[in-house]
C-alpha cells in the first residue's frame, strides 16, 4: 500500500476556483467548466484549521496536525500543545511522531518533495521536533536554546530519520558552515552557507548511508533528468539556497518543476515491494498569495495539480492513496459579475 500525500500551502477555496478557470483558459476553453486534476477525485471534504492557541492557523502548527495527528500551539513542530513557541524547556518529553516515522517502522520506502526550502514548516512536520519554526540552522536559533540542547531542523533531517529515501526542495544554505559559497551563486554572500557548528549536513548526510546502496546529491534540474532511478536507492535535491523559485519565474534549464521532482520521486520509491509514503508541498502558494501576487500563486497551484495528475498516471488506485489538501486558506477573494470566459488574470490583477 502507497500513500502520497499533496499538501497545497495556503490554498482555499477561492484560489481553486480562480485555478479552474486559469487552466481551462490555457486549454482555450472560458474555463468555468474545466475540472483540475483534484477535482477528479470520488470524495471531497471540508476540515477546519485552527491551532491550540490561535484562531488563524500557520503551517507548522498544521504540519504538525496532518502529520502528527496532534494539534499544537503556532508556530511549533512535531511537539504537543504543552510546548511553549520558542522554550526548550517546555519542549523535551512533548515529541509526538509522524506518519514518515510510522511507516519506516512498516517497512515502507519514504520522501519529502517541496517547492520551498526543505526544513521550511511543512516539510519539517514530518522529521523534526521544534519549539521555532524558524529555526532552520544553528545559526537562526538563540545561544540559550542552542546551550539547552536544542537542535536546528537541518540537523534533525539529517539525525531523527536518517534513511529518508527521497528529499527535494530548496534549502542549500542551512547545510554547510558558515560563509561557505554556494555552488551555483558563488559571488553572492546572501547564498553562503550559515551554520556556526562547522558541520557540512550533505556530507554527513552520505557517511550515515549504508555502503552498498546509491546516494546521490544534485542540485540543479540537468543531474535531476539524468538519474536513473532503478539505480538510485538514497536521493537528495537541494536546488536553491532558500526557496525555489515561483513556476512563472523559474530558470527552467536549471531548476526542476515540482511535477518533474514528483516524477522522479514516485519512481525510486515505487521500487520497494512493501510500499512508500510520499510527502508532497506545493509551498510557493502560500507564499504568492502571503505578496498580494494572484498570478504567482495560482500558477503555482496549477502546477502542483499538475503534479498531482502525473502522480496518478505513475500510481494505481488499487495500491496507491493519495490525498491532496490545504494546510490553510488565505484572504484572498474572486468576486464581481464578470462575463463568461473572462480573462481570469486581467480581472484579479
Amino acid at each position: 500500500m502507497n500513500v502520497v500525500g499533496f499538501v497545497a500551502a495556503g490554498m482555499g477555496i477561492s484560489t481553486v476556483t480562480a485555478t479552474r478557470i486559469l487552466r481551462g483558459q490555457k486549454d482555450g476553453g472560458p474555463g468555468e467548466n474545466s475540472r483540475l486534476e483534484m477535482e477528479k477525485f470520488p470524495y471531497v471534504a471540508l476540515s477546519k484549521t485552527y491551532n491550540t492557541n490561535s484562531q488563524v492557523s500557520d503551517s507548522a502548527g498544521t504540519a504538525t496536525a496532518f502529520l502528527c495527528g496532534v494539534k499544537t500551539n503556532r508556530g511549533v513542530i512535531g511537539l504537543s500543545a504543552a510546548t511553549e513557541l520558542g522554550s526548550r524547556n517546555t519542549s523535551k518529553g512533548n515529541e509526538v511522531d509522524s506518519i514518515l516515522k510510522w511507516a519506516k517502522a512498516a517497512g515502507k520506502s519514504v520522501g519529502v518533495v517541496t517547492t520551498t526550502r526543505i526544513n521550511h514548516a511543512t516539510p519539517a512536520g514530518a522529521y523534526a521536533h521544534s519549539a521555532n519554526r524558524n529555526w532552520y540552522s544553528d545559526a537562526d536559533m538563540p545561544p540559550d536554546a542552542i546551550r539547552q540542547g536544542c537542535k536546528d531542523i537541518a540537523w534533525q533531517l539529517i539525525n531523527n530519520i536518517a534513511d529518508i529515501e527521497v528529499l527535494m526542495g530548496g534549502g542549500r544554505m542551512y547545510m554547510y558552515p558558515n560563509a561557505t559559497p554556494d555552488v551555483e551563486y558563488p559571488q553572492d554572500p546572501q547564498a553562503n552557507g550559515t551554520r556556526l557548528d562547522g558541520q557540512d549536513l550533505v556530507g554527513l548526510w552520505y557517511k550515515k548511508k549504508p555502503p552498498s546502496k546509491v546516494s546521490c546529491y544534485i542540485w540543479n534540474r540537468s543531474q535531476l533528468m539524468e538519474l536513473d532511478p532503478r539505480k538510485v536507492d538514497y536521493l537528495m535535491g537541494l536546488f536553491e539556497p532558500g526557496d525555489l523559485h515561483y513556476e512563472q519565474k523559474r530558470n527552467t534549464s536549471t531548476d526542476p518543476s515540482l511535477s518533474e521532482m514528483v516524477t522522479v520521486a514516485i519512481r525510486i520509491l515505487q521500487k520497494n515491494p512493501k510500499g512508500f509514503f510520499l510527502l508532497v508541498e506545493g509551498g510557493l502558494i502560500d507564499e504568492g498569495h502571503h505578496a498580494g501576487q494572484a498570478s504567482l500563486a495560482l500558477h503555482e497551484t496549477a502546477e502542483m495539480d499538475r503534479a498531482v495528475g502525473l502522480a496518478g498516471t505513475l500510481t494505481s488506485e488499487e495500491d496507491t492513496l493519495t490525498l491532496v489538501t490545504a494546510d490553510h486558506s488565505h484572504v484572498f477573494t474572486h468576486g464581481g459579475y464578470p462575463l463568461r470566459g473572462n480573462p481570469i488574470l486581467e480581472q484579479l490583477l
